[in-house]
Parts: structure tokens; C-alpha cells; sequence
């Protein structure tokens, strides 16, 4: 935890950071992406647009925003950032607030359909031609027997009490809450700390391994990593970390050996879908390429063209398969993860972050991924597929 006298000293020593950093992060709580782009209605439009034999375009409803768009856009930009000496960070600070300015326009024009898909693309960009080669080359791999860990048998009671005896080896509170209104079976909150688990579905043993070192072992390791940290931009993200994050907990998936060829080829369809919003696909043309193309059951398709259509066209999906990518090279370079560990942190921030450690603005990390210490992938395909990413 923070000693209060080492605080004392670093906010008298860069109190202009700590002014901002508190600034920041008192506008930043309510702008939670993930919060709002997840439709309130998926299971009626489903069942809708299952109905209509897959042809009539599905219409979400989504969350009230909480906040008032221009008032905190004019908040963001009236932060005296000059006031700042140190270089690095006054530079680091003018760039965050560009991002999460980008990210205020991206929650103000969810369910605007194009106006919603071109600032996502502000934030996570698109696919690009190599995102969707190594999407293309892992598809082409046939696919592997499914033994009966992969069968879904497991309620969301007991999913809930896999994740709580999982996170018993760390002495974080982990708070688990069930919901309706998630796309994916299980996801972090980092706002609340919370654990969602979706309340409508079933999970198999594999899927619990994945689930728990990917969402505990990772997103709730750097949430409560972050906590820990001086500054709150830690907790509340650097730009770009979710090709980092969701790198690493991908990577996560791997090192605990839960990771399967199936896993891969729903990260690459996700790619995929990422691209068809960029090729002006429809809901339903996206849903008939994955269901009829790509021979994925109705569900599993409707889950991923649902991530990638939400809020009028959501590019967040492409970053996981290229940040695993990586994370695996920076891996196979024997590098430490440590610093991607510190908070919701970027590759593209690692050098401001080691200058943070040495001036005291960051410290090293209260918790470690217990996945990172031993390699217990035995799968050679994924090997190979991972060592001939472009």
C-alpha cells in the first residue's frame, strides 16, 4: 500500500501531475466504455432476428448517458497542462486527454451508426491487411477434437464459485455479479471492480480455465496493480492499452494451457467482423458470413457479429488476436512482463512508465500473474501458429 510520507513528498515534489492526474480521473470515471455499448435488449433482438430467419437487422437499446458530453469536453481541454515541467509527463498528460476526449465522442454517438463507427475507429482503429492474413492463416488449420472439457455443463453459480476458489491465492476482494446485459460470457468491470458473469448461459471446464486467467489473472491483476499506483491514470487507462491488456490476457489463456486452436479461430472470426464493418457489411451480412462461411452455430455467430455491431460499429474486437501476437514476440525475447502489469498500460507507454518508476511516480507491482512463472501449453499447433504470425 502507499505510505503516506512517500506521497506527501512526491505531491509536493510534481504537484502540478497530482492536480492534473486527480483532475482527470474524477472526469474519466464516468465515461466506462464498455458500460454503454452493451445493448440492454440483446436476448429479445436475438431471439427477433432468429425468428426472421436471420434477414431483419437487429435493434438495440442502450444506457442513458450519465454525463454531459460538451461540459466534459470543456473540462478536458481546460487543464493547465503547461504548468507541468517534466517533459515526458506534460507530454503524457496532453495525450491522454486527447484520447479520452475521443472516447466522450465515441459513448455521445452510440446507436448512430456510422457517427458511432467512425469515432471506434478514432480509438481502436481498424484491421489492418496483416490483422487479417494472420486471421485468414489461422482459419485454414482444420480443427482439433473436442474432448469434454469443452462441453458447456456449468451453471453461473458455479462458474461464480471456480472464479472465487481461483482467486483465493491472492488477497484482492473479488466482487462477482451476475448480468443480462454483457455480450461476452464473462467480463471485468474496472469501475466497480466487479466481476459480470452472464446470467443466461452455461460454461464448459475449459472456458473456466480461460475465463480465470484471462479476466482474474490479467484484468483484475493490473485493476488492483493500478489501485496501488500514485497516479490514478493507472486505473483509468493510458491510450491504447486495450491491444495490451487483452494481449496479455489472451497470453495468459496460452501460459495456463487453456488456450485452444477454437480460441484462436474466434479471435481470428473476430477480426473478421471487425473488417466486414469496414467493407459496409450489415448486421445480417456479417452474422451470414461467419454462420454460413465460416460454419459457426447460430449462437457463437450472433455473439460475435453482436461485439462487432454493437453501439453502430465496435473495432475494439481486432485488438486482441494482434496484441496477443505481441505479447508472444516480447515473450519469446525473454522480456518481463512486469511493467504491462503495473495498471491498464500500453507497449507504447512502456518507456514513460520505467521514467515514472525512477522519479517514484510509479511503483512495482503488488501482484503477479501466476500463469507468467511456468509455460504449460502442450499444444504444438499453437506454437507453430503463434511463431508464423506475421
Amino acid at each position: 500500500m502507499k505510505q503516506e510520507p512517500m506521497m506527501e513528498n512526491l505531491v509536493n515534489a510534481y504537484p502540478y501531475v497530482f492536480e492534473i492526474d486527480g483532475n482527470l480521473d474524477r472526469l474519466i470515471r464516468s465515461i466506462e466504455l464498455l458500460s454503454y455499448v452493451n445493448p440492454l435488449n440483446i436476448e429479445k433482438e436475438k431471439h427477433a432476428f432468429f425468428a426472421s430467419k436471420y434477414t431483419q437487422n437487429p435493434e438495440f437499446r442502450y444506457p442513458k448517458l450519465k454525463f454531459d458530453p460538451y461540459k466534459l469536453h470543456r473540462l478536458f481541454f481546460s487543464q493547465r497542462l503547461e504548468r507541468i515541467k517534466d517533459e515526458k509527463l506534460r507530454t503524457a498528460y496532453q495525450e491522454i486527454i486527447y484520447y479520452y476526449s475521443n472516447m466522450v465522442q465515441c459513448i455521445q454517438t452510440i446507436g448512430q451508426k456510422n457517427r458511432f463507427h467512425y469515432n471506434s475507429l478514432r480509438v481502436y482503429g481498424s484491421p489492418t491487411e496483416k490483422d487479417v492474413e494472420n486471421a485468414k492463416y489461422i482459419l485454414h488449420f482444420t480443427d482439433e477434437t473436442q474432448g469434454p472439457d469443452m462441453e458447456r455443463k456449468f451453471t453461473p453459480l458455479e462458474a461464480k464459485e471456480y472464479f472465487e476458489e481461483f482467486a483465493s491465492r491472492y488477497d484482492f476482494p473479488l466482487k462477482i455479479k451476475y448480468s443480462t446485459s454483457i455480450a461476452a460470457d464473462a467480463m471485468v468491470s474496472n469501475a466497480t471492480k466487479t466481476l459480470l458473469i452472464k446470467k443466461n448461459t452455461k460454461f464448459s471446464k475449459n472456458q473456466l480455465l480461460t475465463l480465470a486467467n484471462h479476466e482474474i489473472g490479467v484484468h483484475m491483476v493490473t485493476t488492483f496493480n493500478a489501485q496501488n499506483q500514485p497516479l490514478k491514470i493507472f486505473s483509468n487507462g493510458f491510450p491504447k492499452n486495450v491491444e495490451t491488456q487483452e494481449g496479455l490476457a489472451v497470453f495468459s489463456e496460452y501460459m495456463s494451457g487453456a488456450l485452444t486452436l477454437k480460441r484462436l479461430k474466434e479471435l481470428s472470426h473476430r477480426v473478421l467482423a471487425s473488417d466486414s464493418l469496414i467493407k459496409g457489411y450489415t448486421f445480417a451480412d456479417t452474422f451470414d458470413m461467419i454462420h454460413s462461411q465460416y460454419k459457426l452455430d447460430r449462437d457463437t455467430a450472433f455473439s460475435i457479429t453482436l461485439r462487432a455491431h454493437r453501439g453502430g460499429g465496435f473495432t475494439k474486437d481486432r485488438l486482441y488476436l494482434s496484441g496477443l501476437r505481441k505479447i508472444y514476440k516480447r515473450y519469446q525475447q525473454q522480456k518481463s512482463m512486469d511493467i504491462l502489469l503495473s495498471g491498464k498500460v500500453s507497449l507504447d507507454w512502456e518507456e514513460l512508465i520505467e521514467h515514472s518508476l525512477k522519479i517514484g511516480l510509479a511503483v512495482p507491482n503488488s501482484y503477479d500473474n501466476f500463469a507468467f512463472q511456468t509455460n504449460k501449453n502442450e499444444n504444438k499447433t499453437l506454437d507453430f501458429i503463434l511463431n508464423n504470425l506475421k
